[in-house]
């Protein structure tokens, strides 16, 4: 008998469990050339499902070489633009032409379009459906025990295991011999080859170096060159399946779950019991005679058969919402909201009115909030999520998500009332977190810390906004600010005097109102250029800095010419930048900068505008540069080009 199988017979490996049973002994096998070309294909994409067909193809040969089998190549082999078009159906129309240049042919196939078509071709087809009933273990179950939460097998490394409960597990060792790549290929070929046949299994993800695979619960990651160092393949089996049922969620739970088109987030750190508390979510709603379905990237959630478990659909989220929002189920379970896209997907829908349950990894219950304030609208957020179901290490607390107006709680000093985000305890009321907009910045603030968190830079308590800068400027010296904060605004005053200093010879006079926003007084003139066309010059600077800064003259300033000195005076050539006059020399080896007045001081080196470096005078009032350094070389043409060289003082 002659039997032309297809690619995707030879990728399941059903052909050679065929022959191996007795069932098709002293066939002849025609594998069209069209076959190898796709598996090749595959395997230089780094697809696991080409590596295995490819096996599959030398264990048939291994086969002729034994007299049980005859095997020929045959047929035209595909163009590159041929391969490109396979899922078109260009390869399987040359798999197809092979086998009617036969007679007296079978052709196999498990693939439901290829069959269909090939018996309008008039061929002899065997369809292999997906196989029901039991199957033998597979190679990687011996790795497993009732304690065994995930397996983690690579090349040349002996292959260990995590064993325990998701609070209290350890690294286990299964055997000192380490494992090769040939054992791993084998794994890996086997476990696909289930994948294909069992009506549990799927192939959830296949790029190029890796393959996720979902066998039942356990879900199989397959990595190798040049996604990682090494063939992997990585393994997790859930065991805590049913630590919270339906008789274990709270009244308060409950009474949320009951509401109409609820918004529910479920969040903690990986490993706390997030997913498995969502499947008893799932379970509960299925009870109360509700349609739920979930959204998963991976499929992961064990939920009964009534739940449909959607994917990406094109690998998009968004797509899967709009489906979804055609379908109209009562619940949809969200599970694993990671992307930017998951978060706009979620509040898409909660706003469309279906009844949402997020599930996200947060380390406390306002990174949870934080994560979406990221990435949406401020406004929307407590719109659209209700209620913050935080799991950690099993143990469950439910919070209150609302939208206040006020001041936030431990900033009695804001004079401003603001829309606040206010998490509370759904038991007592108590506030637990604040997250508001103060001075264009998103704080999020803890109840009982006294130090705000911003989601950017800085980290510390905002002070009431200034709006204008007073006249009382000098005045404000006297405040009293903690010295943290005194060393942080004179940092930040330094770097904004050498980012201001590139566009000004003339004094720099820094006044920070906050940790975040400060006014910059500088020489009328140069004012237009500090600012630059259309604002790019300052607003580079603030975006570099994370400091707010407006630019006046320094006209504006009432005490300017008592303080002319705290900058110093315009530099002429060769001077410095508080009027102090500098040498340049030049030996067989170094250029020396000559400031005496500055002995011991750190000072910035300008040229011109243009910040240069920054320095510390030796004892001798020098700074010694190898003259053939770049920063030399550039510092002596400014300095024959009758460009001015200036040295002011860090903190002056």
């Amino acid at each position: 008998m002659k039997l032309v199988p297809d690619t995707s017979v030879v990728i399941d490996g059903r052909i050679t469990s065929m022959i191996r049973e007795g069932e098709y002994n002293g066939s002849t096998i025609i594998i069209p050339e069209a076959v190898v070309a796709e598996l090749e294909s595959q395997a230089n994409q780094g697809r696991e499902i080409g590596f295995s067909g490819l096996i599959e193809l030398q264990q048939l040969s291994d086969m002729a070489g034994e007299g049980i089998i005859e095997l020929e190549y045959t047929g035209k082999r595909p163009s590159l633009e041929q391969v490109k078009l396979a899922s078109g159906g260009e390869i399987d129309a040359l798999i197809r032409d092979v086998a009617l240049e036969y007679e007296d042919v079978r052709f196999i196939t498990s693939d439901i379009v290829q069959a269909e078509v090939a018996k309008a071709k008039g061929l002899d087809v065997l369809y292999l459906k997906p196989q029901v009933g039991e199957f033998s273990p597979l190679g990687i179950d011996q790795f497993f025990d009732e304690t065994t939460i995930s397996v983690h097998l690579k090349e040349r490394v002996e292959p260990f295991a995590r064993k325990g409960t998701i609070e209290h597990s350890e690294m286990v060792h299964l055997r000192e011999t380490p494992l090769s790549e040939y054992e791993l290929r084998q794994m890996a070929q086997e476990i696909l080859e289930r994948a294909k046949r069992d009506p549990d299994g799927f192939v959830e993800v296949e790029r190029k170096g890796v393959t996720i695979v979902q066998i039942g619960s356990m879900r199989i990651s397959i990595v190798r060159r040049p996604f990682s160092d090494g063939m992997e393949i990585t393994a997790f089996r859930p065991v805590l399946r049913g630590q919270y049922d339906m008789s274990s969620l709270s009244s308060e739970i409950k009474e949320r779950l009951a509401r109409k088109s609820s918004g529910i987030l479920i969040a903690g750190p990986p490993g706390s019991g997030k997913t498995t508390l969502a499947e008893a979510i799932a379970s509960y709603f299925l009870t109360s005679g509700q349609q739920v379905c979930t959204v998963e990237n991976p499929r992961d959630l064990q939920v009964p058969d009534s739940v449909t478990q959607f994917s990406a659909l094109d690998g998009s989220m968004k797509k899967t919402a709009e489906v979804l929002v055609l379908i109209r189920p009562d619940h949809v379970i969200f599970d694993g909201i990671r992307v930017d896209e998951d978060f706009q997907v979620y509040m898409d829908m909660r706003l469309a009115g279906v009844g949402t349950i997020g599930v996200v990894h947060s380390r406390t219950p306002w990174d949870a909030i934080q994560r979406f304030i990221n990435r949406v609208d401020f406004s929307t957020v407590a719109n659209a999520v209700d209620t913050l179901i935080f799991v950690d290490d099993s143990n469950i607390s439910v919070y209150d998500i609302s939208l206040v107006i006020g001041i936030p709680t431990g900033m009695e000093d804001v004079s401003k009332s603001c829309p606040i985000i206010r998490l509370s305890n759904g038991t007592d009321g108590t506030v637990v977190c604040d997250v508001f907009c103060h001075e264009g910045q998103v704080i999020v603030l803890p109840a009982g810390v006294h130090e705000v968190t911003p989601v950017s830079p800085p980290k510390k308590e905002v002070p009431a906004p200034v709006k204008e800068m007073p006249k009382e400027i000098p005045e404000e010296k006297e405040e009293v600010i903690p010295d943290e904060e005194n060393l942080a605004w004179k940092l930040a005053e330094r770097e904004i005097k050498q980012e201001i200093g590139r566009f000004t010879d003339g004094p720099v006079e820094v006044k920070m109102l906050s940790d975040n926003k400060a006014v910059v007084y500088i020489d009328d003139r140069d004012v237009p250029a500090a600012i630059g066309k259309g604002g790019k010059n300052v607003a580079g600077i603030v975006n570099k800095l994370s400091i707010g800064i407006d630019i006046k003259p320094l006209s504006e300033f009432e005490t300017a010419k008592e303080e002319t000195s705290f900058n110093g005076t315009p530099s002429s050539e060769g001077a410095g930048a508080n009027g102090q006059s500098i040498e340049l020399n030049v030996d067989k080896k170094n250029l020396v900068v000559m400031s005496p007045q500055n002995s011991g001081k750190i000072v910035d080196v300008f040229g011109g505008k243009e910040y240069l470096f920054t320095a510390t005078v030796n004892d001798n009032g020098e700074i010694s540069i190898a003259k053939s350094s770049g920063i030399a070389q550039d510092m002596l043409r400014r300095y024959q080009d009758g460009e001015s060289i200036r040295l002011k003082p860090v903190g002056n």
